[in-house]
């Protein structure tokens, strides 16, 4: 599977293009590679959806802020095999088009005119769930599936969701003839003024509902438990949203559904902290260790590793293991375990340890050197400036 394009990219438009540069963009890719302008043209039609799912990001300013950050994986679906993002059907599409266009269509035979196209049949769409999953360092170093147990709405089982008994009490609405609008037709200086409004009897809908289903009361959805399998990227963190198109709650009487906002919560380790794709260890030397080197073992994301001490190591010392921290989440490159050595000093001392720290302190090996000095004068002024 080919990687995706980047967005910015796909309408060519540069990441501090204004929001009115962006709608311009997507306005000229849609007059360019739209379908009843290319017929039969598969890959026209490919770019036509790419560049909606383009604009669907960058148009939307939380979404276009988590791109700009995370790429991809930040404004995409989590769905296992789904990969992040995409999911836009036709109906989608065309449902952006009264915003870019003015006027409003209503599907492929729609697009002869931009400012005289009539307004479709209503599409309702369902709203946006929210649920957080928290993650401990080692489910975000290797990315994990997980399993989320959902109460949301479902689409009713017992009217296939068009909200009539047993799915077939429907009739065509009398008042627009199945098109959802009404026109209206008034005499001006002018001339004649058509326009073209929701047709107030079936709200857009097109349909009437005879007779209710029992079961759902008319509304084509029931309130129930949903199991939902998610696949979340290496390398998230903290505050990250991710979305899974579709899985949020269904739209009443059909429609499309809201998306799953997924909101990653990272559960403290007892050991490490991160920063950003780093993560700090704290180590804790006596300080014979400090003096006399040796190894010793460090917890890492998935593991332990040996590290080497060499004689003399200073408090404030920072010892490096490459590739032990995180990934970005894009997948460039990965941190590094940081280790800052602290020398612990005991508290207390019993007269055999007393007396050997008293002749020790007489050595002038246990006077600070002027490198010594120099050094930690150093990280001092490097903390002021």
């Amino acid at each position: 599977m080919s990687a995706k394009r980047d967005y910015y990219e796909i309408l060519e438009v540069p990441k501090i293009a204004t929001a009115e540069e962006i709608k311009k963009a997507y306005r000229k890719k849609a007059i360019q590679f739209h379908p009843d302008k290319n017929p039969g043209n598969k890959e026209a039609e490919e770019k036509f959806k790419e560049a909606a799912e383009a604009y669907e990001v960058l148009s939307d300013e939380n979404k276009r802020a988590r791109y700009d950050q995370f790429g991809h994986a930040g404004v995409g679906g989590a769905a296992s095999g789904g990969g992040f993002g995409g999911g836009m059907s036709m109906d989608d599409i065309f449902s952006q088009f009264g915003d870019i266009f003015g006027g409003h269509f209503g599907g492929f035979g729609g697009f002869g005119g931009f400012g005289g196209s009539q307004r479709g049949r209503r599409v309702n769409r369902g709203s946006d769930l929210r649920v957080k999953v928290k993650l401990n360092l080692k489910e975000i170093l290797n990315g994990v599936e997980k399993k989320i147990k959902v109460k949301k709405y479902v689409s009713c089982s017992h009217c296939d969701g068009n909200g009539s008994e047993n799915g077939t009490s429907l009739s065509t609405c009398s008042t627009c003839n199945g098109s959802g609008v009404v026109t209206r037709v008034a005499n001006t200086i002018l001339g004649q003024m058509q326009t073209s409004s929701t047709c107030p009897t079936c709200n857009g809908e097109g349909k009437s509902i005879t007779r209710k289903c029992v079961h759902c009361n008319g509304e084509g959805i029931l309130r129930e438990e949903e199991v939902i399998p998610i696949r979340i990227p290496a390398g998230v963190a903290e505050g990250m949203q991710l979305s899974m198109s579709g899985k949020g709650n269904a739209a009443r009487r059909g429609g499309v559904n809201g998306d799953l906002l997924i909101v990653i919560e990272e559960e403290e380790d007892p050991n490490l902290i991160r920063d950003e794709n780093d993560v700090i260890y704290n180590l804790f030397l006596s300080f014979p260790m400090a003096a006399l080197g040796g190894t010793v073992e460090v917890p890492t994301i998935d593991g332990v590793a040996k590290v080497k001490i060499e004689p003399g190591t200073q408090p404030g010392k920072v010892l490096r293991l490459r590739n032990k921290g995180l990934p970005s989440v894009n997948s460039y490159g990965k941190g590094d375990e940081l280790i800052n050595v602290n020398v612990y000093v005991p508290e207390s001392l019993n007269e055999k340890e007393r007396k050997i720290m008293e002749e020790m302190n007489k050595s002038e090996n246990f006077a600070p050197s002027p490198s010594a000095r120099k050094s930690v004068f150093n990280k001092f002024r490097k903390m002021f400036d």
